[in-house]
Formats: structure tokens, sequence, C-alpha cells
């Protein structure tokens, strides 16, 4: 039993640490390829680390077109427009930022079951984590002087990015996980799908597919955040789903945050103002309310 809990305790700091670092890696990413490129070579870095593991673990891989359909739909909700915006958004604002941001998913969630899965019911938490995460978004952004610091459009794609998480997860509760497919087989087929949908947009549709110089800092951080961060990171996740829980491996969405500004701030220089780490707070305890942290609170 020991070692049993430091194993999911390893492979916990390794979710954080790489989903919290990738928001450095696509800021470095960013500067010598365009958005659709940068989503593009981390997901088929990705879509190649899932499928060497599903073949070490003896996994077989889906062929029916049926269930490569809903691929595509979980790739295009997890992967390829949320990758693509997050990367765009990072080439006008900090990593820092993007993190913070990104803690918004489980708020996103809430309103996705609200627009259009309104079988799945929506708790008194999940409420009152609504509302406190749309006050820490405006806190965030600083809605009291604009956009603060930042751009109108890349602070929305963040959010659309968030709100495209939102819509996925329930997406794939109900279309993909009746399929019963090993969790790293359903990784693989939703980066793998991402990799398709990006791919004819990147060869045809980018204007250009280089915009800086590729440098060794260049390719590793691609490399690191294709393998790692959407390749190992979904290994490391389902072992603490698996060993731990739902309600422990739903922290980490909690973690990442605090990781992407700590690197953003020491590697990359970058500054933050003081209503970014405070509304990134609000929306935190929001997205915790939410995901039902504080049960006690609102049991009737």
């Amino acid at each position: 039993m020991p070692q049993q809990s430091r194993n999911w305790v390893v492979s916990y700091i390794a979710a954080g640490l790489i989903w919290g670092a990738s928001f450095l890696f696509i800021a470095v990413g960013a500067t010598a390829l365009p958005a659709v490129g940068v989503a593009f070579v981390r997901l088929i870095i990705g879509a190649i680390t899932l499928f060497v593991i599903i073949k070490v673990k003896g996994y077989k891989i889906p062929t029916d077109l049926d269930t490569w359909l809903k691929f595509l739909g979980g790739g295009a909700f997890m992967s390829a427009i949320p990758f693509t915006l997050f990367a765009y958004a990072e080439t006008h604002v900090t990593s820092a930022l993007a993190g913070i941001v990104n803690s918004t998913t489980p708020i996103a969630t809430v309103l996705a079951i609200l627009i259009a899965f309104r079988s799945e019911k929506i708790t008194r938490a999940q409420w009152f984590g609504l509302g406190i995460g749309i006050l820490g978004s405006l806190v965030l952004i600083g809605a009291w002087k604009g956009f603060g610091k930042n751009e109108f459009w890349p602070v929305m794609a963040l959010f659309a990015a968030t709100v495209c998480y939102g819509f996925g997860g329930p997406f794939i509760r109900r279309f993909i996980e009746p399929k019963k497919l090993p969790t790293e087989v359903g990784a693989f087929g939703q980066v793998a799908g991402g990799a398709v949908i990006v791919l004819p947009f990147y060869l045809f549709l980018a204007p250009v597919k280089v915009i800086g110089t590729i440098d060794i800092w260049v390719m590793l951080a691609m490399l690191a955040l294709g393998a790692l961060g959407s390749g190992v990171a979904y290994v490391a996740y389902y072992n603490v789903l698996k060993a731990a829980g739902s309600p422990i491996a739903s922290t980490i969405t909690l973690v990442t945050p605090i990781v992407a500004v700590l690197l953003g701030v020491v590697v990359l220089g970058e500054g933050i103002h003081w209503y970014e780490p405070v509304g990134g707070a609000v929306i935190i305890f929001g997205a915790a309310v939410a995901q039902g942290r504080f049960k006690k609170l609102f049991r009737s």
C-alpha cells in the first residue's frame, strides 16, 4: 500500500508539472511556428507517443468508422481548436495569464452542460462555482479598465479555448466513454483526431509554415509539449484516476496555473499585474467549489 501511494503521488506531481509547464513550451514554440503549426506538431508528437504506449501495453486500436468520427469530435473540442487558440493567444499575452485562464475549464464545463448537455444534472455547488468563476474571470482581465494591459481578441481566444474543453468533457462522457476503451486508447484517438483536423489547415491554409528561427530550444519545447504534455501526462493522470479516484485526480487542474505562473515569471521573465493572480485565485476557488471540494456548505 505505501508503494502504491507513492506511485500515484509521483504521477500526480508529474501531471501537474507537465501540464503547468505546457504554457511555457507553447510560448517558446510560438516564437518559431504559427499557431496552427504549434498545434499540429504538438498533436503529431503526442499521437506517436501514445501509439507507442498502446503498443507496449498490447491494446488494440479500433478501426470502425463510428468510433473514429467520435474521436474526431473529441479531438476538435479537446485538442485541435484549443491548442491552436492557446498558441495564437500566447503570441500576444503571457504564458502565466494563459495558465490562469485555463483554470476556468471546470466553470466552462458547467456552461457547456447548461447549453448542450441538459441530460447531466447541475448541482447547487456547481451553480455557486459558476458564479464565483465568472466573478474571478472579470477580476482576472481587469474588467474595470477594459481588458487591463491585454488585447481583446487574444484574451477571448483563451476563454474560447477553455469553453472548448468545457464542451469536450461532456462530449467524451456521452459518446466515447460508453465504448469502454482503455483510457490510453481513448486519449490516442482524441489526439490523433485533432492532428487529422489541424493538418490541412497547416499545410494548405497557413500563410507561412515557419515564422522564426527553429533552434534547439524550440525543438526541445515542441518535443516536450507533444511527448510529455499530450502523451505522458495523460498516462500519469489516468494512473492517479485509477489509484486515488476522480476527486483527487481532478485537483490537478487547480495545480497547473500555479506552475504556469511560476515558470512564466522565473524562466521567461514575464510580468504580472496584481489583479491576474487575484482573479486566478478566485477562479481556482470557484473551480474547487464546482468540483465539490466544499460539499458540506451546499447540502440541503
